[in-house]
């Protein structure tokens, strides 16, 4: 099967962001302050154009009630807060309070603390706090890998008949076609039981490290 999808070198790659939704004075420094204070786990924050994604999706949905599982520093929530409409919600589950409480300062700097619900603990466990009805609109996987089958799990019930999944570092680097650890091989079992799961209609695009958005039924 011939393609028509083109590597991004860095000069490509700034190109597409400059001239999608460049990131603000907010982003930026977000992204900044999480490189220069947590240089070994930065590559855990979302990529800018996924961000503006992100905000894009949530506007196009008209999502009014969010979950996020997995904020770190909180790009991803922060983006997908800007998206809400008045009296809209995210809920975010992490389990380190050193990571959100960057996202915390960044949250109020944007004006959309009052939209975000911080909840810290395990998100397996957490999760099960929801109401167990179709209520939620969208919902945003970036944790870790090994547990994705388990927020899966927790959120398709949850989610209204048309709501939206998104989940993220569905390529792994490439390594999914030859995983090489624990979390590659979770995420490509992962992989396959979200293409049989007849409740969801998926589509894997190739934005940053993979992104599966799921349509539920």
């Amino acid at each position: 099967m011939t393609t028509k999808s083109i590597p991004l070198t860095d000069e490509l790659h700034a190109y597409l962001v400059a001239h999608g939704s460049p990131p603000d004075e907010i982003i930026r420094d977000l992204a900044e302050e999480t490189r220069s204070v947590l240089p070994e786990h930065a590559t855990m924050q979302v990529a800018p154009e996924q961000a503006a994604f992100l905000t894009f999706l949530t506007r196009l949905l008209d999502v009014r009630q969010a979950v996020e599982v997995g904020t770190f520093t909180g790009l991803s929530s922060l983006a997908i807060a800007r998206g809400l409409p008045e009296g809209g919600r995210l809920t975010c589950f992490d389990i380190s309070a050193e990571f959100t409480g960057i996202a915390q300062r960044y949250w109020e700097r944007a004006g959309v603390q009052d939209r975000i619900d911080l909840r810290i603990g395990p998100a397996g466990d957490r999760l099960r706090e929801l109401p167990y009805e179709r209520h939620l609109d969208f919902a945003f996987i970036d944790a870790d890998k090994t547990g994705y089958p388990i927020y899966w799990a927790e959120l398709v019930p949850r989610m209204r008949p048309g709501g939206v999944i998104a989940v993220d570092n569905v390529l792994r680097g490439g390594r999914v076609i030859a995983p090489r650890d624990a979390n590659d091989r979770a995420i490509a079992a992962f992989n396959d039981d979200v293409l049989a799961d007849v409740r969801v209609d998926p589509v894997m695009l190739p934005i940053a490290d993979g992104l599966t958005l799921a349509r539920v039924r």
